[in-house]
């Protein structure tokens, strides 16, 4: 119905009410009820978008042949039809949906088109058999953490940083979660653990525990196992990292003096005149001007090694030795380290190598190199120092 024509009808009925024109009043009303039925008949009719027919669509041989071999029994031998549904998307077009859920398989595809709606089908099977291939995913903490350990982070860390994930992980994670599913893991039981080891006064515990959480619990969302990260709206106190403290000149000289004649002792000298890290030392090897040791800072598969020269100063605690012999645990290492300079930790000889690296004038490159930092990805890439340079800057440690 013509909306002027309402309107028209509408003023003709207020001006015959004016008026007080009965006859008119009563015609213009009765044609203004038959129109606005009219109206509301037509509002009726056109209100009825979508037309729904329900059944079942059949393949042919041709089209079935296509399937992946699992489905083709299904469909060829069984018969097996798929429930369709059509419904009309346009005054002449149909929207086609097609539904297959048996035996765990839950696939839907829809199209306009019925020949590509089959097509989309088939893709869907396809896609459905490749999904089955795929190892499984754990759903429950630890579980998906073993997998994402070993999948994931092993190939990610240095093999140091992994052993201390793993050691951090068995310690305070493991038992505490167990295998509880992840979805259930809520930020109270999190806020709980980090609060618990806080108490405590364990600052860099909270750090790496509160990390390896992270990294699990955003690797769960990358698997579409949960949506959000409980630790978005956990509180943790930010620890201030101490760092190392370089040992005077005094004390130097009492580390050596308190352990000269024993095997400590060219120990303890590497490690002071080389920065090497504690747990390098059992890498290191006398090779004519150098120390060379394994780095342990690499991430790669790759083994790396350092090469630090020997310097005035290390030499006359290297005489007569053609090797080290490390054999000392680093547990004992750090006992014996301690009953000397108690109020200083094994690490603090690397932070005393690189002060003194630097209070020498050794050039950034070198002192970087004999640390075993990087330059940067451009900088290492086209970066190769001699050993001649490497060995005139040691020629500088002397102090």
């Amino acid at each position: 119905m013509n909306k002027q024509k309402l309107i028209t009808l509408a003023s003709k009925l207020m001006l015959a009410g004016i008026t007080q024109e009965g006859d008119d009043f009563e015609k213009v009303a009765a044609e203004l009820s038959e129109a606005l039925s009219e109206s509301a008949e037509e509002k009726k009719s056109t209100s009825i978008k979508k037309i729904e027919t329900v059944g079942f669509l059949n393949f042919t041989k041709k089209e079935i042949s296509k399937m992946p071999t699992r489905f083709r029994k299904e469909f060829l031998i069984k018969g097996c039809y798929v429930h369709c549904r059509k419904r009309r998307s346009g005054k002449h077009t149909v929207n086609y949906e097609l539904r297959y859920r048996r035996d765990g398989y839950n696939i839907c595809v829809s199209s306009n088109n019925i020949n590509v709606v089959k097509e989309k089908f088939i893709a869907a099977l396809e896609n459905a058999v490749k999904m089955e291939s795929m190892p499984k995913v754990p759903l429950t903490f630890h579980e998906f953490a073993m997998y994402y350990f070993e999948t994931f982070r092993k190939r990610k860390v240095a093999a140091s940083t992994y052993k201390g994930d793993m050691y951090r992980y068995n310690h305070d994670l493991k038992n505490y979660f167990g295998s509880i599913k992840i979805k259930d893991i809520t930020p109270g039981q999190c806020q709980q653990l980090i609060d618990k080891l806080a108490a405590r006064g364990l600052g860099k515990t909270v750090d790496e525990v509160f990390t390896l959480m992270n990294v699990i619990f955003k690797s769960a969302i990358a698997h579409g196992i949960i949506e959000r990260n409980p630790l978005a709206i956990v509180f943790k106190e930010k620890h201030e990292n101490v760092h190392g403290k370089a040992l005077t000149k005094d004390e130097e000289k009492k580390l050596l003096e308190k352990t000269a004649g024993t095997a400590f002792q060219p120990i303890f000298a590497v490690a002071l005149y080389t920065g090497l890290r504690p747990n390098e030392l059992k890498t290191a090897v006398i090779d004519k001007e150098f120390i060379i040791a394994v780095n342990s800072k690499r991430k790669t598969r790759k083994v790396e090694y350092k090469r630090i020269p020997i310097c005035s100063m290390l030499r006359p605690y290297l005489s007569g030795l053609e090797k080290l012999n490390v054999y000392m645990t680093l547990t004992y290492l750090r006992e014996k380290f301690k009953s000397i300079l108690p109020g200083h930790k094994l690490y603090d000889l690397r932070t005393t190598f690189n002060t003194r690296c630097q209070e020498c004038g050794v050039a950034d490159v070198a002192r970087m190199r004999f640390m075993g930092h990087t330059l940067g990805a451009l900088a290492d890439a086209y970066t190769d120092l001699s050993d001649d340079f490497l060995l005139k800057e040691g020629r500088k440690l002397i102090w």
